[in-house]
Parts: structure tokens; sequence; C-alpha cells
């Protein structure tokens, strides 16, 4: 098992960590569908209130999909399968409220997840970054997640600068895509913290403001997302030449800011 959940009855919060520290936490098909049978699971489960969700090791939240997976893809030009598409609780129509708490890097594929928790809290030694780019793919599904949270201006220049830039903390906090920012290690603590209060309101009227939040901004992102597909089908490079950029990322600096 990729994924652990626990949950404090007490307090009716429930913990999900990817548990893949030695990949980062990269997500491979077999978490991916963990994911998804979690947030199901919670759908029907009356003990959990509230979630927060985080990846062990302390290194990194998660890195997104795991190079080592192989997807088929149809030869269509105007559909593509994402392995990620399922693996946030609104993708699951999980209402119940959850908190992101990251600890080191998240980047690509990880704003599946971030994207669709009510809000993050980070370490302020945790970094986001975008890779899509630098190895030769579209960056779709995770900026017009990102530009749900964050500045245009901020979003675009993250997902266009690859590798090369990291958002820290603070920057995260100051352009609005975290709403509290921890001392290192403190993240997992400040979200249960929150989460806690949260899971102790009635949960009728939780889900019914988490629902209501989301309404204000669903229409904008189901017509952005329903061109995602053909944008990356279009635009990316071929499996081989981004294979080969990969292999070449050791002469890619970066700065934070």
């Amino acid at each position: 098992m990729a994924l652990r959940t626990e949950t404090d009855e007490g307090t009716g919060v429930a913990l999900v960590t990817l548990d893949r520290p030695e990949k980062h936490n990269a997500i491979d098909l077999a978490t991916a569908a963990e994911l998804t049978a979690a947030w199901r699971a919670f759908r029907c489960d009356e003990g959990v209130r509230a979630v927060v969700v985080t990846g062990a090791g302390g290194r990194a939240f998660c890195t997104g999909i795991d190079r080592g997976v192989e997807v088929p893809q149809p030869s269509s030009p105007y559909t593509i399968d994402d392995p990620l598409i399922a693996i946030g609780p609104k993708a699951n129509d999980l209402w119940k409220p959850v908190i992101a708490a990251v600890e080191g890097m998240a980047c690509g594929g990880a704003f599946y997840l971030l994207s669709e928790a009510e809000f993050v809290v980070a370490s302020e030694e945790a970094t986001f970054f975008d890779p899509h780019t630098t190895y030769g793919m579209v960056s779709a599904y995770e900026a017009i997640s990102m530009a749900q949270r964050m500045p245009f201006g901020e979003v675009a220049r993250m997902s266009l600068m690859g590798t090369a830039e990291r958002v820290s903390a603070q920057r995260a906090y100051e352009t609005g895509l975290v709403s509290e920012v921890t001392a290192p290690g403190g993240a997992v603590a400040a979200a249960l913290r929150a989460a806690a209060v949260i899971a102790s309101c009635p949960t009728e009227a939780v889900q019914g403001t988490v629902r209501a939040v989301w309404s204000a901004k669903e229409a904008a992102r189901a017509q952005a997302m329903a061109h995602a597909p053909h944008l990356i089908a279009l635009g990316n490079l071929p499996p081989e030449r981004q294979a080969e950029l990969f292999q070449g990322r050791g002469g890619n600096g970066f700065r934070t800011r």
C-alpha cells in the first residue's frame, strides 16, 4: 500500500498520507487507484468530518506522476487518458473539507490534489513548481487548476518557467496559494488543528459551505478543463523526446523566489 489513512475518532479528522518517500511520493497507477478509493470511502464514513492530506518523509508532498508509469494513449487527437484526473476529492464527489499539508516539494501532478483542497498549509521549507514545459509537456490541467487560486501572472510564470524557478512557501502565501506558513515540520500539525475546528461544526453546514465556495468558480473551471485534452494532445512532445529531456535534467539549475 502506498497510501496510509488514519482517523482520529475523537475529532473526526482523517489523515491521508502519500507513503512513497523513496519516490518523493510520486503517484503510480496503484497509488492513484488508492486515492480514488479513499475519497469515495470517506463520502459514506460518518465518522470522518474533515480530512488532511500530506506526503511522507518531509522531502516532498508529491512530485506528480511517477515517470516509470506507462499509460497507453488513444490515437485520437481529441482525447487523452490522464491517470491523475480522478485523484482529488472533488473529482470523487467528496464535499467534506480537505486541507493539504505541504512539506518539501510540491510540483506537477501534485496540483491535482492541492487544487481540490479547501486550503493549503505549508512549512516554510516547502517549494512549488511546475516542470511540464522543461520536459516538453503542456501544463494544462495543472495551470487551469492553479489559476483558480493564484493571480494570472503568477500562474503563468510558474507554469512557463518550468524547473528553472521554484515558488517559496512565503511567496505562495503572498499570492494566495498557501493560507498558513509554519515552522519546518509543522504543516501537518497545523492542518490537523484547523481540521479539528472545522470538524467540530455541524457537518451539514460545513459541506453546504464547501459547495457554496466551489460553486463560485466551478463553471469557469469546467469550461477551461474541457480544452485541456486537446491542448495536451497537440502540444506534448513524443514520449521518447520527453524522456531524453528528463534524463538530461541534471544540468538544470533553479532559483527560489
